[in-house]
């Protein structure tokens, strides 16, 4: 994965030379006239307001992911859970393909959301989990009709699980572009250049212009930062997998506590 915020210190440093570029530039007094002043006036309305609707666009875009891979992991979830409660009602021949599965939850969460930082999203090993709680179900024998049932209700939610990890997979790995955020910092760049061209030099003027640069190149970190959902900073959150994992073990500890 990129950096988010390495990527956020560069656009900052980009649009902050281009506003002291402009700042620093001593233009000739006949490169001042009102209607010089005018031209880049409009030109500059027209960079800002696209960089502005594109900025927004992408902002909008990366929450809607954002929200969609949280709903994605709290579906997978619940979806371990329910997998767990049929097996336990198919009776105990499934205690091993259980364990197998809490084994599953718990690698799951750890590749989800590590302490060191270092995401997993498509781990083999952890794959290889699930697929060994599949090859358990299907060695089954359902010994009448029930069984059956819950046999073909098992499969179909061990097959969602899998699903669910190559969509995980897919989704973190797409983003936008990385040659249009260049382009959208070269934007921006040149939006702070006008600023500061015209700019009066004191203080005041410098100090505005670095807190503009930096809420800018803020909202293109966070954009980035949302689009990967198990970022450093923003992230998804880890609970319902964590409450799954202790559900799994808390039930598979002491099973005479739940109904049959």
């Amino acid at each position: 994965m990129t950096n988010p915020l390495m990527i956020g210190l560069v656009a900052f440093a980009v649009i902050l030379v281009g506003a002291f570029a402009g700042w620093k530039l001593r233009l000739p007094k006949h490169h001042l006239t009102d209607d010089t002043k005018n031209l880049v006036s409009v030109s500059m309305t027209v960079v800002a307001t696209i960089s502005a609707l594109v900025l927004g666009l992408l902002i909008s875009n990366a929450n809607s992911s954002f929200i969609r891979l949280g709903g994605q992991v709290t579906a997978l979830s619940a979806e371990i859970l329910r997998l767990d409660q049929i097996l336990r009602r198919y009776g105990s021949d499934t205690d091993l393909a259980r364990k197998t599965l809490r084994q599953y939850a718990e690698q799951k969460a750890a590749d989800l959301f590590p302490e060191d930082g270092n995401v997993q999203v498509g781990n083999p090993a952890t794959y290889e989990l699930l697929q060994r709680v599949e090859d358990l179900m299907l060695a089954l024998k359902p010994a009448n009709a029930r069984d059956q049932w819950w046999l073909g209700q098992a499969t179909t939610l061990a097959g969602k699980i899998g699903d669910a990890r190559w969509l995980l997979a897919q989704q973190v790995g797409e983003g936008t572009p990385k040659l249009f955020v260049a382009l959208l910092i070269f934007w921006l760049a040149l939006l702070f250049a006008s600023f500061g061209l015209f700019a009066p030099h004191n203080l005041t003027s410098a100090a505005i212009l670095t807190l503009s640069a930096l809420a800018v190149a803020g909202a293109v970190a966070m954009f980035l930062e949302l689009e990967q959902g198990f970022g450093s900073v923003i992230r998804i959150s880890p609970e319902p997998m964590r409450e799954a994992v202790k559900t799994l073990q808390g039930q598979q500890h002491f099973p005479a506590a739940f109904e049959p």
